[in-house]
C-alpha cells in the first residue's frame, strides 16, 4: 500500500480525504471554495486549486464537467476506505438496535442473517444483505426424529454450517415413539457426517436392513436428506430495505433503479465474491462485484461471520458508492462480532427448530 500511494503527501491525503466526506454527505463535485471552509486545511485557494488537479492526474480525482469541482474516483475511495477513514463511534441507539438482535428468539442461522441485515439497513439507510454462502460440500452431522403421531415424524437435521433444518414426513404405516429412537440412532451412524455424494446405495441398503419390518421409512427420510443436502449447498442472498436506494440520486431514474434490483437478482456474482473474500476482514466492492453499467456508481461492503473456522454467513450492505463507510464498517463490524459471540455462547439457538419442511408421503 505504501509503495502504490507514496506520491500523496500529507496534504494532500488532507485535501483527498475532505473532499470524499463532502462528496459523501452533499452527493455534489466539490470544489476548492467549499475546502476552504474546512478548518484543517491550512492553505490558499491556489495551492488547493493544484493539489487537486495533481490529485485528477494520479487518478485520485474526476472532474465530471468542465469548471466543476471534482468527485472521488474509485481509486479514491479506495483509499479512502484503506488509510482515511475515522472511527465512527457508535450512538446509543446503535447499540441498542444491535442489542436487540441478541435479545431475539430465533431458532435458526437464516432468521439470525435475515434479522441482522434488516438492522444494518435501517441503522445506516442503505440495503441491507444477508448471505448464506454456498457450502463446497454440505454436511448433516446430526439427526433426531420427533414422533408426533402414528402417522408422522419430524426429522429435525443440523448441518455442520449450524444451520437446522426440518422436515415433516407423513407415514401410511403406524410407527412409535420406540421406532422413531431408533430411526434416529440408524441415521446417525450410518450418514452422519456424510455429504449427498456419499450416501450410496449399499448405506441405504444397510439403513434399510437395521430399520427390519420399518424399512419403508429409510427412502422418505433419505429423500429429505437429498432436499436438505442441496438446498444447503445452493447459498442464497436476501435483502432487506431496498427501498433504501430511493433517497440517493444514483437511483432516483427508475429505470437505473430497475435494472440495479435485476442485478441483484443473479445471486451467483454475489455468492461467487462472497466465497472469494476476505474472512477477517470487512470488504469493501465498488460496482457491487464488479458488475458494470447500473452498478458502477454503488458499492458492496460485507463481512462474513466465521464459527469454528469456517464461514456459516455474511452480513452486508448496498449503496451508492459515495456511501458513509464509516457507519457502514463500525456496523457491521458491531453486528458480525455479535452473531459470532451469539452463536458461540448460546448454540442453543441453532439447535432447534420448528417444523417447516415439506411433506413426504411413505409407499407402504
Amino acid at each position: 500500500m505504501a509503495s502504490k500511494h507514496e506520491g500523496l503527501s500529507e496534504r494532500k491525503k488532507l485535501i483527498l480525504k475532505a473532499i470524499v466526506e463532502a462528496h459523501i454527505a452533499e452527493g455534489e463535485p466539490v470544489g476548492s471554495k467549499s475546502l476552504m471552509a474546512n478548518q484543517q486545511i491550512v492553505c490558499s485557494s491556489a495551492t488547493i486549486r493544484n493539489e487537486m488537479a495533481e490529485l485528477e492526474e494520479m487518478g485520485y480525482l474526476v472532474q465530471p464537467h468542465t469548471s466543476a469541482g471534482r468527485v472521488p474516483s474509485e481509486l479514491g475511495y479506495r483509499f479512502y476506505v484503506d488509510s482515511l477513514i475515522e472511527h465512527y463511534a457508535m450512538t446509543a441507539h446503535d447499540i441498542k438496535e444491535i442489542g436487540g438482535l441478541l435479545k431475539s428468539k430465533m431458532h435458526e442461522l437464516d432468521e439470525v442473517l435475515l434479522a441482522a441485515s434488516r438492522v444494518a439497513s435501517n441503522l445506516t439507510n442503505y440495503t441491507g444483505i444477508a448471505i448464506k454462502p454456498r457450502a463446497s460440500a454440505a454436511r448433516i452431522n446430526r439427526f433426531e426424529i420427533i414422533y408426533i403421531r402414528p402417522t408422522e415424524f419430524i426429522v429435525v437435521m443440523v448441518a455442520a454450517s449450524s444451520d437446522v433444518k426440518t422436515k415433516s414426513v407423513h407415514t401410511e404405516q403406524d410407527i412409535t415413539a420406540d421406532v422413531s429412537a431408533h430411526l434416529s440412532s440408524v441415521l446417525n451412524a450410518n450418514i452422519a457426517g456424510l455429504t449427498s455424494h456419499q450416501i450410496n446405495l449399499p448405506i441405504i441398503m444397510n439403513m434399510e436392513s437395521e430399520m427390519g419390518q420399518h424399512a419403508s421409512l429409510v427412502s422418505p427420510v433419505i429423500k429429505a436428506v437429498y432436499e436438505t443436502l442441496n438446498e444447503l449447498d445452493d447459498g442464497e442472498v436476501r435483502w432487506s430495505g431496498i427501498d433504501q436506494l430511493l433517497q440517493y440520486p444514483e437511483f432516483e431514474d427508475r429505470d437505473t433503479l430497475k435494472h440495479v434490483l435485476g442485478a441483484l437478482e443473479g445471486q451467483d456474482e454475489i455468492l461467487d465474491l462472497v466465497s472469494s473474500g476476505d474472512r477477517e476482514d470487512v470488504n469493501v466492492v465498488f460496482g457491487a462485484g464488479g458488475m458494470t453499467g447500473p452498478m458502477n456508481n454503488s458499492a458492496m461492503v460485507y463481512k462474513h461471520i466465521v464459527k469454528d473456522g469456517k464461514t456459516v454467513g455474511a452480513i452486508g450492505i448496498i449503496g451508492p458508492r459515495r456511501m458513509d463507510y464509516a457507519k457502514v464498517l463500525a456496523t457491521l463490524e458491531s453486528l458480525t462480532g455479535n452473531i459470532a459471540d451469539m452463536l458461540g455462547e448460546d448454540t442453543k439457538l441453532l439447535n432447534g427448530g420448528t417444523p417447516n419442511g415439506t411433506d413426504t408421503k411413505t409407499g407402504g
